[in-house]
């Protein structure tokens, strides 16, 4: 596919960072390649940011707070509707870019951009529940609280969505009164630096800052700046532990995590297979993103009565899923999004195979790819709960499948990992729903559904899987600390 002339032009530019409202070239001078992976080529070079350059965002962050904090919420809302509405004009440019540098469907990745401008306009629309309350006590003392704005807020987003993450995450700390810092994933910070430059009209300069790097440099100079008070991750738990421990280093921070899964789709005899069938699939997320989402469910528990039917039709319906690719708008499934993460599906499949798990479907490269990074979808049955298949997160296009008769087995070993971020329930039986739903220990449950979003409900997880919810009033309160003001206003006449 031949690629828009704005694209082009985007690749064939010296990329560089977005910091106080202009490109700026990183201080060291270093950059890193970004890699194409559907065909291993190298596409551009990204800036790599250090120490120097974080600090250069973080100073001009704070200059545009002191004049951004004071903006009314309707005039920070404003400003939220305009860049939604550039996300949409932009849309196909932007994931034309996520479709090269992240191997996702170019036309999965224009109903990303829409979604991000979606929940901005939703954000937008509930800025005014940005509000304190009063407090009754004695006759003397007008007791009140208000919500403030930290001040310069870190955001380090993932791979697997690169413009939702990158558009979406702007809002809620935006509105809130704060500025920003985002760092993108390294393998995809395309997308990013573009749209730095698309909405350098719509925000003061400095109140949206792009760093671009890796982890252990870029990452960790934003992680630990003194002055970045408010942090939030998406991400894996392992990155989650390691920001836990390096945010210290710069003293106490507020932050959330949204991160992994090992979800569990539990399947009873009374329900609607054709649904349930196409629920398993969508539910992997195998078009979206090959699997590489922390909510796909990935562990699929079918009642021994429907078990052998079900696996056969999700088989056939698997087999159909074109896979090709990214820039391809038939495409409906790409590849994976680096040389690393490929080494570490394709191990993981070794595992299961190892470990005695019978391949239903997949289980490699499809032979029609010489190179890149494709997976075919991969289905295992004869799963058993102490497998590594069973109990890791394996962040791509790999399914387990589990037997079950016992409704108290399937709970428990439904709730037998350290995740608990998603899960699914089918059944006609809502009262039998209702009740599981309320054993399974997970933050985001579907009952006769699976993978869906919705605009204002609470996203995010128990246990490893996260702390903080988002895509909700709850993410755009998070971005605020609460000031309690306690006035004296004499006795009563």
């Amino acid at each position: 596919m031949e690629l828009p002339m704005d694209v082009s032009k985007f690749l064939a530019s010296t990329l560089k960072l977005w910091i106080g409202g202009q490109y700026l070239s990183p201080s060291s001078g270093k950059y890193f390649d970004v890699e194409n992976p559907a065909t291993e080529e190298n596409i551009a070079k990204a800036p790599l940011a250090d120490g120097k350059d974080v600090e250069k965002a973080v100073e001009a962050a704070e200059g545009a707070f002191r004049v951004w904090r004071w903006e009314s919420p309707s005039a920070r809302a404003k400003a939220i509707r305009d860049f939604a509405q550039l996300l949409r004009q932009h849309a196909d440019e932007l994931a034309c870019l996520d479709a090269l540098d992240s191997g996702n469907p170019v036309e999965a990745m224009k109903g990303d951009v829409r979604m991000a401008a979606d929940i901005c306009e939703y954000f937008a629309g509930i800025v005014l529940e940005l509000k304190g309350e009063t407090i009754p006590g004695g006759n003397d003392f007008l007791h009140f609280t208000l919500r403030e704005p930290y001040g310069v807020v870190g955001r380090i987003i993932p791979f697997n969505h690169p413009i939702l993450f990158a558009g979406m995450k702007i809002a809620p700390p935006l509105l809130a009164g704060n500025t920003l810092i985002l760092k993108p994933a390294e393998q995809t910070p395309l997308s990013a630096l573009r749209l730095a430059e698309l909405a350098k009209d719509v925000f003061p300069p400095g109140t949206v800052n792009i760093v671009t790097g890796d982890g252990p440099i870029t990452g960790q100079s934003v992680v630990t700046h003194p002055k970045i008070k408010r942090l939030a991750l998406i991400g894996s738990v392992e990155t989650g532990k390691i920001i836990a421990q390096r945010a210290a280093e710069g003293g106490i921070k507020d932050i959330t995590f949204e991160l992994g899964g090992k979800n569990p789709m539990i399947v009873f005899p009374d329900a609607d297979l054709d649904r349930a069938v196409e629920g398993a699939a969508q539910g992997m997320n195998f078009h979206w993103c090959q699997g590489q989402s922390c909510g796909s469910t990935s562990r699929l528990f079918l009642h021994s009565k429907i078990h052998d039917e079900v696996l056969a039709r999700l088989v056939a319906r698997v087999g159909k899923i074109r896979i090709g690719d990214p820039m391809d708008p038939n495409t409906e499934m790409g590849c994976l999004v680096s040389k690393e993460q490929f080494e570490k599906v394709t191990r993981y499949i070794g595992l299961g195979k190892d470990q005695g798990a019978e391949v239903m479907t997949g289980g490699g490269r499809p032979e029609q790819f010489k190179k890149g990074y494709f997976v075919a979808p991969t289905i295992f049955s004869k799963v058993q709960p102490d497998m590594s298949i069973a109990r890791e997160e394996i962040f791509g296009p790999v399914l387990s499948v589990f037997r079950w008769d016992n409704e108290q087995d399937v709970i428990r070993q439904a709730n037998d990992v350290h995740y608990g971020l998603t899960a699914a329930i089918w059944t006609r039986d809502f009262e039998k729903a209702a009740q599981l739903a309320r054993s399974i220990q997970a933050g985001y449950i579907w009952i006769n559904s699976s993978s869906r979003h919705f605009l204002g409900v609470p996203f995010g997880g128990f246990k490893q899987s996260g702390v903080g919810r988002e895509e909700s009033i709850q993410e755009l309160l998070s971005y605020t600390q609460i000031k309690t003001v306690n006035a004296y206003i004499g006795k009563p006449a």
